[in-house]
């Protein structure tokens, strides 16, 4: 089963090589590289270069003005020639080097259309330390009227899926990828299987941990998400998620402690 995996890029010199080393890096013998670069400008694409006799054929990449992150991943969707899509961030790397062998093998043994799996948080002084470590166990489809999501960067998932159901809505500046999986997940019931495994590991200060001004507007995205796909929520209901964050972070400092 080919994989094709989605890294979007701008200016993302500092970090790319960790992402790239870490695709190279995976066990899954048919691993397709997408990047898809916004025309950076900060040397970004001179280390696109320089890594492709290393991929042996298996990196594609464009480098175009786009209108951002949704834009270019629906490109990175087109191009794509693997059955399975994933995305790997260009401030991300896998958490070790059998993710991608383990979430495609549970994608075709159980017949799923996709597979989700965990993701860890860590700070840019201290890529060891896990500062936060979120688990999609808990997710159930219904949850999603609540606001929550499976961790989107262990989200692979079928091309055909995307063909079907749509890619992801550039009428949302911070949330598209929570009104994707809304249409796919919630309206279109496609087959989910959930892997306990901490698939990524991202580093703090992206677009969805960048301050209170991005949780705001993700708050006003989901809202409008319900109300466009016509999916019974509002304002109440999604704001439970941020109890259950508050609860996750508390139960999270508490078993740091208690290792220490």
């Amino acid at each position: 089963m080919k994989v094709s995996i989605i890294t979007v890029t701008y200016n993302s010199a500092a970090t790319l090589r960790d992402t790239i080393e870490s695709i190279l890096g995976q066990t899954c013998p048919d691993v397709e590289h997408i990047i898809v670069d916004g025309n950076s400008t900060d040397g970004t694409v001179d280390i696109i270069h320089e890594y492709v006799p290393k991929y042996k054929g298996r990196l594609v990449y464009i480098s175009e003005p786009d209108s951002g992150m949704y834009e270019a991943l629906n490109k990175g969707i087109g191009m794509a020639t693997g059955e399975v899509v994933g995305i790997l961030n260009s401030d991300d790397f896998f958490t070790s080097p059998d993710v991608i062998e383990r979430l495609s093998g549970e994608l075709e043994n159980n017949n799923a259309d996709a597979v989700y799996g965990d993701v860890h948080y860590v700070s840019n002084k201290d890529l060891n330390r896990c500062v936060r470590y979120y688990s999609s166990a808990f997710f159930r489809r219904w949850t999603m009227r609540f606001g929550f999501m499976p961790a989107h960067p262990s989200f692979y998932c079928k091309k055909e899926v995307y063909e079907r159901f749509g890619m992801y809505s550039l009428k949302y500046r911070v949330a598209a990828d929570f009104e994707c999986l809304l249409r796919l997940i919630y309206l279109g019931r496609i087959r989910l299987k959930y892997v306990p495994v901490d698939c990524v590991t991202m580093r703090m200060g992206g677009v969805s941990t960048s301050g209170i001004s991005s949780h705001v507007q993700i708050f006003k995205d989901h809202i409008k998400a319900y109300g466009e796909n016509r999916v019974y929520s509002g304002i109440l209901f999604d704001s439970f998620r941020y109890l259950y964050k508050m609860g996750e972070m508390v139960i999270f400092k508490i078993n740091n402690r208690m290792k220490k």
